[in-house]
């Protein structure tokens, strides 16, 4: 007796998350990167360190940037170690849910 064949790819390890890390200022670059980064990952867990130091406008912009990206791949993003700044505008703008 055998058992059907498993799920997913078998050449992708999806037990462990992909870990990512923002920077405290961004740039278009980078983002652009870590955009492409999670666009070419298999769905699954993403784990985004945020530098404490990271606020501002541009550190708003790249994790929405991020959070989209995520969305439209398939993954479940989540982001941590964000400062009280950071928290703060993100939730000035309505964006604190990303968090």
């Amino acid at each position: 007796m055998s058992s059907g064949p498993r799920a997913g790819h078998p050449l992708v390890d999806t037990s462990r998350p992909l870990v990512m890390a923002l920077p405290a200022a961004p740039t278009r670059e980078e983002v652009a990167r870590l955009c492409a980064e999670l666009a070419a990952a298999p769905p699954g867990d993403v784990r985004c360190r945020v530098d404490a130091a990271a606020d501002g406008l541009a550190a708003v912009d790249a994790l929405a940037r991020l959070a989209l990206a995520a969305r439209r791949a398939g993954h479940r993003l989540t982001f941590h170690g964000a400062g009280p700044g950071l928290t703060a505008l993100l939730r000035l703008t309505g964006l604190d849910q990303v968090l």
